[in-house]
This record gives structure tokens, sequence and C-alpha cells, in this order.
């Protein structure tokens, strides 16, 4: 096994960057509307990102590669991986019907088809087989668009890369479409050999780039078609390197959809990676490019290639015009909400831990102390130590104020956010800050239905590290604040402070509690404070952001909303749910649970104001680690209440005799302290019981069988 190169996480960090740069680049430009000769016409030579998204939405794209991986975020990575631990994870993490991925019918959407297989009882890989689904739905696209994680954890090694690629793909995809998996995941982890190319020649860069090619072909078998497309576009390419159209349109008369079945095979956009791969010559911007200008799945295909090019030419490759829009955030659409808002140094970090540990190897200090202070799922903990990284902050007006990435004058291996304040007048307010939470109207469209739990709650601790540097004026205010999402209102959570020149501050303080509502801003506002007709310029350096600490809330339905097909802050599997007379209602013929707060939460007390309507499961729930795995207590069947687990199955773990009553109000209550499970019913221990099987997760509300019923107001205790 090749030795982990010394850059590896930088790289890495390159690499998802460079996914989510393609990704963006070619998703207004995927639908079938958009042929080869349309993107031709309309935009000629693309250069730069086609839409000014303000917040670029969720894509199946981004979810996949960070979703379902988590066997190894939440297990051991010694341990093999199997089809089957990831088709667990497509069930836990997916919301049914929404989300995730193109949920386009049985046996016309590949994923759709696959999930229901698992939902059935028919394991992986079965559930995506050729012999189950038939060759025409195990062939398209989706086996190698979600496997990129799986070559960032395998660095230099292409045959382990394309080995766990393939068992991945195996839950929804066989044949030409695992080889497409092999592909990508081989060339990812073979990118990362031999050091960056971003200083080398062209001629030397696309030399690299054959390199990592023949690594991703070497993983294929003698007869794939896989492997005959590419080798057809290498061909074309040895003998007309100079023009990547007349290989396209090659591709269109040789390769196109017309020759293979259904909506998006795997084949023609084979061809299109390989293409932008050979053409792009190792140079980022033309790769992602292309992969655009050809068509078909373009934001698949540039998403792919992205992260080879991106993993190759290592972060000085991709230009600030592409990775500055990426800000390094993402948002996606799984089941946790508290997911959903992915921090790409953070992941990066955790991806590069795995790695690490698969190779045998004990993970660097730098990485193990940085997810000791903050995995992004049970604390948060910014550094700016990754060149160029700025964890997502940003401004409130970006005439006078700006953000920017710096190193540290005194010691460059560490980094610095630059909060940058020009000309301000006295009392000019400016702010920075960091989005814990999303609301529809923070998007331009719907795309895959985001849902958010927010990532700062009520009684969390806020920690601001920073100095001043004055270019002009004498004196500025600074404060801590928080936005409540609901009303818009800022809320200064510190006195103002007035920090001199070159002094060390740290500003702490608990976020506020917003009476329901979510905070939808973390940061600091700046004030211009020198005196009358004098200007206040200069900025200040970040040195640390974090946000740690138990919370304690309340979530009130008279603040909420129904956004993107869920109720805030919550997020729906299964059921109708609607908000109706100020409370969180559902209504279902199957079981369907409502999950929100932190994911990584331990020990946790949940209370919800109950009102049974109809059937006889009513439940509120804690530990819930996804929709497969999670304690339910409350009213379980005519008189009874019960304490259930649920792990792929459904267990009653305690039951006792009640009478409850339908259309009347309960206080449910429910906690999970160590092992400890105990319902309170109207302020009264009814039922407890002892079980160490799941140790973190979300709360939780809903039904395991037909039922309608109110929830809400409710109240959250992390512990």
């Amino acid at each position: 096994m090749s030795p982990i190169p010394s850059d590896y996480l930088e790289r890495l960090y390159a690499g998802f960057i460079g996914k989510n740069v393609g990704i963006r680049l070619g998703a207004p430009v995927e639908p079938a509307i958009w042929t080869y000769d349309r993107i031709r016409e309309i935009y000629g030579e693309v250069s730069s990102y086609l839409k000014p998204y303000r917040n670029f939405a969720a894509d199946d794209d981004a979810n996949g590669p960070v979703y379902f991986i988590r066997p190894l975020i939440e297990g051991d990575p010694a341990k093999p991986l199997s089809p089957e631990d990831v088709g667990k994870a497509w069930l836990d993490f997916s919301r049914e019907g929404r989300g995730m991925f193109w949920w386009g019918g049985y046996g016309v959407s590949t994923e759709h088809t696959a999930y229901l297989n698992l939902k059935a009882g028919i394991p992986a890989p079965e559930s995506g087989s050729k012999q189950r689904n038939g060759a025409t739905v195990a062939e398209q696209i989706g086996g190698q668009i979600f496997v990129d994680t799986w070559g960032l954890v395998w660095p230099c090694n292409p045959k382990k890369a394309a080995d766990y690629a393939a068992r991945a793909a195996s839950v929804s995809h066989d044949g030409e479409g695992i080889e497409g998996a092999r592909f990508i995941a081989a060339c990812i982890a073979a990118a990362f050999g031999g050091g960056s190319v971003a200083a080398l020649k062209p001629e030397e860069k696309s030399a690299r780039m054959r390199t990592v090619i023949e690594a991703g072909l070497a993983e294929l078998g003698a007869e794939s078609l896989y492997r005959k497309v590419a080798l057809a576009v290498l061909d074309f390419h040895d003998k007309r390197p100079a023009e990547w159209r007349p290989c396209m349109e090659y591709l269109i008369a040789e390769w196109g959809y017309d020759r293979y079945p259904g909506l998006c095979h795997m084949i023609p956009n084979a061809g299109v990676c390989v293409l932008s791969l050979a053409y792009g010559g190792g140079d980022f911007s033309r790769t992602v490019e292309i992969a655009a200008m050809c068509g078909w799945d373009t934001d698949c295909n540039a998403g792919n290639v992205g992260t080879i090019a991106g993993v190759l030419g290592g972060l000085d490759s991709i230009p600030a015009k592409y990775r500055a829009p990426i800000n390094d955030s993402i948002v996606l659409s799984g089941l946790p909400g508290s997911l959903n808002i992915l921090d790409l140094p953070t992941f990066s970090r955790v991806l590069a831990s795995i790695g690490y540990r698969l190779a045998g190897e004990t993970p660097p200090r730098s990485i193990r102390e940085g997810l000791e202070r903050g995995d992004g799922e049970r604390a948060l903990h910014f550094d700016f130590s990754l060149p160029g990284s700025t964890h997502g902050f940003r401004v409130s007006d970006p005439v006078p104020f700006a953000v920017a990435a710096r190193r540290d004058p005194a010691d460059p291996m560490k980094g610095l956010l630059e909060f940058r304040f020009e000309r301000v007048l006295r009392e000019e307010r400016g702010k920075l800050f960091w989005k814990p939470f999303y609301r529809r109207a923070d998007f331009d469209d719907e795309r895959y239905s985001p849902v958010f739990s927010p990532l700062a709650r009520t009684g969390q601790k806020v920690r601001i590290a920073f100095t001043r540097e004055s270019w002009e004026g004498d004196t500025i205010g600074v404060a801590g604040y928080v936005r409540d999402s609901h009303s818009g209102r800022e809320i200064e959570t510190t006195t103002m402070t007035f920090p001199k020149v070159g002094e060390e501050r740290v500003l702490e303080f608990t976020i506020p509690d917003t009476e329901g509502s979510q905070v939808d801003e973390v940061g600091l506002i700046l004030v211009g404070w020198t005196g009358a007709g004098k200007r206040d310029s200069g900025r200040l350096l970040i040195r640390s952001f974090s946000i740690s600490g138990p919370a304690r809330y309340r979530i009130d339905f008279a603040r909420q909303a129904f956004e993107f097909g869920s109720v805030t802050p919550f997020s729906h599997d299964g059921g109708r749910w609607t908000l109706q007379d100020g409370r969180m209602h559902l209504m279902t013929a199957e079981p369907a649970l409502s999950y929100t707060g932190g994911h990584a939460v331990r020990d946790q007390r949940v209370s919800a104001q109950v009102r049974p309507l109809a059937g006889t499961s009513h439940l509120v729930g804690a530990r819930a680690a996804g929709a497969m795995r999670s304690y339910l207590a409350g009213f379980d069947g005519p008189n009874r209440i019960a304490i259930i687990r649920r792990d792929f199955g459904v267990e009653r773990l305690a039951t006792a005799d009640f009478p409850w009553e339908a259309d009347r109000e309960y206080e449910l209550a429910f906690s999970a302290i160590g092992e400890e499970l105990l319902l309170s019913i109207d302020g009264k221990p009814l039922l407890s019981c002892r079980d160490s099987r799941h140790g973190f997760g979300m709360i939780a509300c809903g039904a395991l069988s037909p039922s309608r019923a109110l929830y809400g107001p409710f109240e959250v205790e992390e512990c």
C-alpha cells in the first residue's frame, strides 16, 4: 500500500470543493432541454458559473457522497464494508419521496427502485441487481455520481477505492453501473499520487491526468462497455488532441443517448467524463467547463471530474471565481436536518481521519485535535487553518465590508478570517455572521427540498477570538449577536466592547431564548465609533469561532412555517404533516415520524403536548440516529403505553396499562439519560427501562400505525 501523501488533507479538501464546483456549474444546464447544441448556442464557451445563486440548493450528487459513507463515520472503518451496510444508510437517512435523490418511480428511477426494494426487505446487493431490476434500470448513471468519497478515503490506493465504491454502488446498480463506480473512485484515489500538478507545465499536467485515467481503466473488466467507450475517446483524443468539440460530436453520433435505454444511461456519460478529463489536460477549470458544455447529465459529470481534477491540482488549481461562491458550505437534503448544513473543511477532516485509519495509520495531531474541538455534529469549531478556508462566513453588505481568508503572519501554519471594514461612518453598522439555519426565502429554487434543524440552539455557548487592525479612525464597537429567524430581530448578546489595536479579544456568550423560534445568524456586529466627520477602516482578524455545549430550547408552532414540504424545524418521513391551530398535525395511514434537534446529542429530555385524534399510536422519541434507529415512547395501542426501540425493526422494551383517551391533551415527556429511558405523562413517571443500543440522535414524534394527532409545543433539554 502506498503511504498517504503529506498533503492528503489539503488535496482531499480540494477534491471535495471541486466536486461541488462541478455540480453548481453543471446544474443549470442539466434538464433535458439543454442539449449540447443549445448550450453552445446560448452560452458559447462556458468560463464561469451560469447562474448567480444566492445559496445553491441541495443536489443529489452532493447528498449521496456525504450520507452513504456514514457507516464509516459512525462505525469502525477497520470493519470490512458490505453492501448491506450502505443499504442501511439508504433507509436510515432518506425521507421517502423527498430529497436525497430523484424519486421518479419504481422501474424508472434507479435509486427509487432500489430504495423500495430495500424497504420491502430485499437486501443489497440484490436490491440493485440486474436480475431484480433489469439491465436498463441497473445501468443508469447513478452508479458513479455518489462514489467520490470512497475515492477520497483511499488515497493512492485505486484498487481499494474501486472495491469500496463497487460495494456501495451495488445497492442500486449493476453491470456497467458498477464499472462507473469503480472507474471514478479509482481515478480519485490515483490522483493523490505524485503531488499536485498546479505548478506544472500544460504537457506535464496532461501526462499526469492520462496516468490517472489509466489507473481507473485498470480497475475495469476487459470486456466492459465502459472501458470500450473510454478507450474510444482516448483514441480520438490521441489523433485530434487540440479540440474537444469534434470528439463530443463523435460521442453523440456513435455512443449517444439514442443507443442506450433509460433516461440517463451510464455509457454516454462515461464518454463525457473521459473526454473532459483528457481534453481538460489536468487543468481544473477547463475540465469542469468542458463537462458542462457537453450536455447530457452535466452536474453529475462535472461533479465527478471536478473531484478528480481538484485532487490532482490541489487548492491552488481552483480559481477564486469558482471557489468563492461555494464559500466552504453546502446544504443537503437527508433526513437529519442538523446534518444538512455541511462545513466543507470540517467534513474534509472527518474523511481524512477515516482515510488514515483505513490505511492503518494514526491521523496527524492537527486532524485529531481539530475533530476533538469540533466535528460538526457534537460541536462546531472553526480555526481557518486549511488554506483559503472561510467556513461559510458572510457579511451584511459587501460594499463597506468584506470577508476573506488570510494566513497568520505570526505563524504561517495557522489561518485567520479577515472581516474588513472600509470608511465606516459613526454609528454605521455591519455584520460578520455564520448561518446555522436556513429558510426557504434563502434559496432561488426548490431542487431537492433541503430541510434544516438549527446548529446553534438556545443555551449553547459561542466563543469568538479576534484581534483588531486599524487603517484609519480611532474607535470601533464590537458586540456578539444572533438573529431570530421568525421575526428577523437581531439580538445583541454582549455589551458593546471597544477593542484596541493589536489586542487579543474573546467574546463569549450564551445563545438567548428566542421564544420558540430558531436562530439563523450568529456572529459579530461592528459599529463605527470615531467622531463626526471621520471614518473607520481596518479589519478584525478572527482566530477561532466555536459553538458548543448542551442546549435547552422550546419549539412554538405559532412561530414556524411550512417550507420545502416540512414544518420548520422538522424533517418528515411518511404521513401528511401540516400546521393546524398552532400545533403540528399528523395524519397517516402508515408509520410516520418527524425529526429535529442535534443529530449527535447523547443525553436528552423531550416533552410535548400531544392530542390523539384517531388511531392508537402517538409517540415522542429520543436518540433518533436515523429513520430506522430510535427510541420512542407514548401511546401504543388501546389503554397501553410503551417504550419502543427501533433498529431496522421494532421491539417493545417496556409496556404498561394506561387508560388514555382520544381528543384529550396530554403532556408526554421522554428522557434518555445514560442507559435509563423514562416516560412520564402529565408530570408523573409511569414507565422506565434500561437499554444501551442507541447512544445519540435527534428528537422525534409520530406514529407507527394509522393515526391522527396534534403535537406541540415542544420543550427540549440536552444534558
